[in-house]
C-alpha cells in the first residue's frame, strides 16, 4: 500500500506532466481532518478536510458559503476511481457532522486539465463555477479607441466611484457563480476600496468624457510571502481582484482598452504573470477573458449546501 507522500509525489508528477503551469511544491493544510478510502480494485486513496465559517460581515462572505468544507484529495495516478472512492468517503464523513444548513457548500480544487477527475465530480453533483486563470507577461498592443475615453489610475478621491462599479459587478457576479450579494456588501465593498486606494495595489478608472465607466481593481501577490498563492508557480504575480465594466459600456472595447494598461503595468514591474478567478457560466467573463489571453489553470468545482454531495 502506497504511503500519503507517495500518493502525493505520484500526484503531483501527473500533474506536472498535465500542465507545466502548475506547482510543483506539496501543499498540506494545517488544521484539516483525514479521510481515506479505497478503490473497487483496492488501492488506496486519502484526502485532508478543511472548514471555514464565514459568520455575517464577513468579506470572504460575499464570494464564499457561510460554511465551507474543502477536500484536499490525495489520490496518486488513479484520479477517476480515486476520486470516486474519496467522494464517497466524503459524503459520509458530511453526513455524520452537524447539518451546516442551506448556506453551506462542498469544494474540491482540481487541475483544469484533467479531465479524468472531472468527470467524477460530475458524478458526484460538483458545479465548476469558478476558475483560476493565468496569463504570461506580454505587452499589449496601443488599443486606444478614441480621445473620448481615456485610462488612469484611481485614487482616494474615486472611492465612489469605485465602489458604484465594484457592485455592479457583484450583482451581476451573484446571478452566475458564487458571488452573494448580501444586504452589507456596500459597506464591505467600500471598506475593502477604501484600503485598495491607500496602498500600492493598483486601481485604474476607465472614463468616457469624464465620467468613469470601468474599473480594474488590481493587486501583488509574491508566492514566497503569501500563503494564498499556493496554487501558483515561485515569483511575484500580478492579480486581478475585480473589473467591471458600466452595462452601457460593454461591448464597445473599453474593457480591452482598460486591461491593456494594466496588463503593460504588469509587464513593466516584472510580474512573472498575472492571475484572476471567474465563473464560467458568466456569458461575459467566460469569452472576455480569454480573449484577454487567460486560460484555466485550476477549477473550483462546489457542491450547495454541502449535504448535495452525491
Amino acid at each position: 500500500m502506497a504511503t500519503a507522500q507517495e500518493l502525493m509525489a505520484a500526484q503531483f508528477a501527473r500533474f506536472a506532466a498535465l500542465d507545466p503551469q502548475l506547482p510543483h511544491d506539496q501543499f498540506v493544510p494545517s488544521d484539516a481532518e483525514p479521510v481515506a478510502a479505497r478503490t473497487p480494485e483496492g488501492y488506496g486513496v486519502a484526502g485532508l478536510i478543511t472548514h471555514t465559517s464565514n459568520p455575517a460581515g464577513s468579506a470572504r462572505g460575499l464570494w464564499q458559503a457561510g460554511e465551507a468544507f474543502e477536500l484536499f484529495p490525495i489520490v496518486g495516478e488513479r484520479p477517476r476511481a480515486g476520486l470516486d472512492a474519496l467522494l464517497g468517503a466524503w459524503r459520509e464523513w458530511l453526513a455524520a457532522q452537524e447539518d451546516p444548513g442551506p448556506n453551506s457548500s462542498a469544494m474540491v480544487v482540481w487541475p483544469s486539465r484533467d479531465v479524468q477527475g472531472t468527470r467524477a465530480l460530475l458524478d458526484h453533483g460538483f458545479l465548476p463555477l469558478s476558475v483560476l486563470a493565468i496569463r504570461s507577461p506580454a505587452p499589449v498592443a496601443d488599443t486606444e479607441l478614441s480621445g473620448t475615453v481615456k485610462v488612469r489610475r484611481a485614487g482616494p478621491t474615486d472611492l465612489d466611484a469605485v465602489v458604484e462599479l465594484t457592485l455592479a459587478e457583484l450583482e451581476y457576479a451573484a446571478l452566475v457563480g458564487t458571488a452573494t450579494y448580501r444586504s452589507d456588501a456596500a459597506q464591505l465593498k467600500r471598506a475593502a476600496a477604501r484600503v485598495r486606494l491607500h496602498s500600492d495595489d493598483p486601481v485604474w478608472l476607465a472614463e468616457q468624457d469624464g465620467t468613469p465607466v470601468a474599473v480594474a481593481e488590481c493587486g501583488w501577490i509574491d508566492t514566497g510571502k503569501s500563503p494564498r498563492a499556493y496554487r501558483l508557480r515561485p515569483g511575484s504575480w500580478a492579480y486581478v481582484n475585480c473589473v467591471s465594466v458600466h452595462e452601457k459600456a460593454r461591448g464597445t472595447g473599453v474593457g480591452r482598452q482598460l486591461m491593456a494598461v494594466a496588463h503593460n503595468e504588469f509587464v513593466r514591474r516584472g510580474a512573472v504573470g498575472s492571475f484572476l478567478y471567474y465563473n464560467p457560466p458568466n456569458p461575459l467573463s467566460s469569452v472576455f477573458w480569454p480573449r484577454q489571453g487567460y486560460r484555466p489553470l485550476w477549477t473550483m468545482w462546489e457542491v450547495r449546501p454541502a449535504t448535495a454531495l452525491r
